[in-house]
């Protein structure tokens, strides 16, 4: 849970507009960089440094991003990543600049841990219906992600809800504590079988009505044969 500030430099950018796509080429990936107590940049950064970033980073976890001849570090967050629709290779990246005592929302990721009981011993299907919980902090007290232990999930009862994550001064969950995160639902062979009966029970009669018409209109149409 405990979040891991990750650090990036950035360098100042001249190239706009569509001449980026060179830049692209040589590994340089164009980035914007807005927010608090700054103007609007047009930076750039290395493909290989970004990437490491992306990586390891969510949109919750702030980045230190440096500029080039400027001593000052900026605490951001990545907002946008911008990707080719075919071969998702990296565009362009947005980055938000944000002050160090200013309260911060962002979704932290839910991630399950453990095996299920209810799962292994009775058949049942481990649902996820949470999959982040949005979350308010200072930058540096955002939490990286909560970590849900399902092996609590003996039956198709028990459930695990938001008020079941862990709690700290330096962060709030701004979600219910009755939503639920995560269950264990019943097998759905019973249910299938049920259905796939039914099924054949209904093709069974509409070929008997089909059979009945069929009779109706042979019969009906005797008296005209012999005229």
């Amino acid at each position: 849970m405990t979040t891991k500030t990750q650090n990036l430099q950035l360098f100042h950018r001249k190239t706009t507009g569509k001449k980026v796509r060179f830049l692209r080429r040589k590994g340089i990936i164009p980035v914007h960089l807005f927010g608090s107590g700054i103007d609007s940049s047009h930076l750039q950064v290395e493909l290989a440094s970004l990437s490491k970033i992306l990586e390891s980073s969510g949109r919750n976890i702030p980045v230190q991003v440096q500029i080039e001849d400027d001593q000052e570090e900026n605490i951001c967050f990545i907002r946008e990543v911008q990707r080719h629709p075919v071969t998702e290779d990296i565009l362009h990246v947005d980055f938000l600049r944000v002050e160090s005592t200013q309260l911060v929302t962002a979704e932290v990721p839910v991630v399950m841990i453990g095996e299920a009981p209810g799962v292994r011993n009775l058949g049942g299907i481990l649902l996820q219906s949470l999959q982040s919980v949005l979350t308010e902090s200072l930058p540096v007290d955002m939490p990286a992600s909560f970590e849900i232990d399902v092996s609590i999930l003996e039956d198709f009862e028990t459930s695990i809800r938001v008020g079941d994550l862990p709690t700290s001064e330096n962060f709030k969950i701004l979600v219910d504590d009755n939503t639920t995160i995560a269950r264990v639902l019943p097998p759905r062979v019973e249910e299938e079988e049920g259905i796939e009966q039914e099924g054949e029970e209904g093709e069974e009669g509409e070929e008997s009505e089909d059979g009945q018409e069929g009779q109706e209109t042979d019969d009906s149409s005797q008296p005209d044969s012999q005229n």
